[in-house]
């Protein structure tokens, strides 16, 4: 009975804790919510305003006046694509890299990973004109392939990680069995690291939808704009700095990866602290 008076307090406590981080962590979620549903003559007062009046014009707005639609779909389809294209050819890389003996294995291994570690605007000139060149400017189909090639390396390193920490003799008892390599990619070498494979899947999803520059290069009309691009429309113009409707924006362009990270997050807790200090 004394350590159950004891454990109460403690929990208590913990749970306050817990509670106050959350709620540091949501506030700023709920503070761009609240800009978007604001009109916009109280959002520019120099006084603050306790009470503001609800409405849902930046909501109407961004979906009458601009094709936020269009744009939704175009960054969930370039950055989907991207990841699919990225895992299928960063899984078997990243075997080939933790199982395969070859020379200068590691310097290669090395040599992918920093070319994630190049900045973006020495090749964003090369990509523009590659791109123009092979007729793909101003489409979904190029941004695809400009995430996919800029998340590669990460994705291939990550995988790696998670693939050196499977030990070698459960494929070795596979190969007895009469197994082939690709028999063993598949059926166990990717089940086994999946929590990896779905974190590297998340952060080639969240570089992907934060990408800027190249979408602005590449995308040259709005037929081919992502919603990073589009929160740029709402900062010029004659109507100059829209303040809700960049928030609502930024609000609609959030929750799905926080809607994405809460569905998987068992699977990405598992994943971040397996391999961390491997490779």
């Amino acid at each position: 009975m004394k350590s159950l008076r004891h454990r109460a307090p403690s929990k208590i406590l913990r749970l306050t804790i817990l509670g106050a981080w959350a709620l540091f962590c949501v506030l700023p979620i709920l503070w761009f919510l609240s800009i978007g549903l604001r009109p916009r003559t109280e959002i520019i007062l120099p006084q603050p305003i306790y009470w503001p009046t609800w409405t849902i014009d930046a909501w109407n707005m961004i979906w009458s006046d601009w094709p936020m639609g269009y744009y939704l779909r175009n960054s969930i389809v370039a950055v989907l694509g991207s990841v699919v294209i990225d895992l299928l050819l960063a899984i078997p890389a990243a075997y080939a890299l933790a199982r395969y003996r070859f020379k200068l294995r590691e310097d290669i291994g090395f040599y992918i990973l920093s070319t994630r570690m190049m900045a973006p605007a020495v090749v964003a000139i090369p990509i523009f004109f590659l791109f123009r060149n092979l007729g793909l400017l101003d489409t979904v189909w190029a941004l695809m392939l400009v995430y996919a090639a800029m998340n590669l390396s990460l994705v291939t390193w990550i995988i790696r990680s998670y693939m050196l920490d499977i030990p070698p003799e459960i494929e070795d008892a596979a190969r007895t069995d009469g197994a082939t390599d690709l028999k063993i990619l598949v059926m166990i070498i990717v089940p086994m690291c999946l929590p990896g494979i779905i974190t590297a899947a998340v952060i080639a999803v969240i570089f992907g939808i934060n990408e800027f520059l190249f979408t602005l290069l590449i995308a040259s009309t709005k037929s081919a704009y992502t919603l990073s691009v589009a929160l740029a429309n709402f900062t010029g113009g004659s109507d100059g700095v829209i303040y809700n409707a960049i928030s609502m924006v930024a609000f609609l362009a959030f929750m799905p990866v926080l809607v994405l990270l809460i569905a998987i997050q068992n699977h990405l807790s598992r994943g971040l602290t397996m391999g961390a200090v491997k490779g």
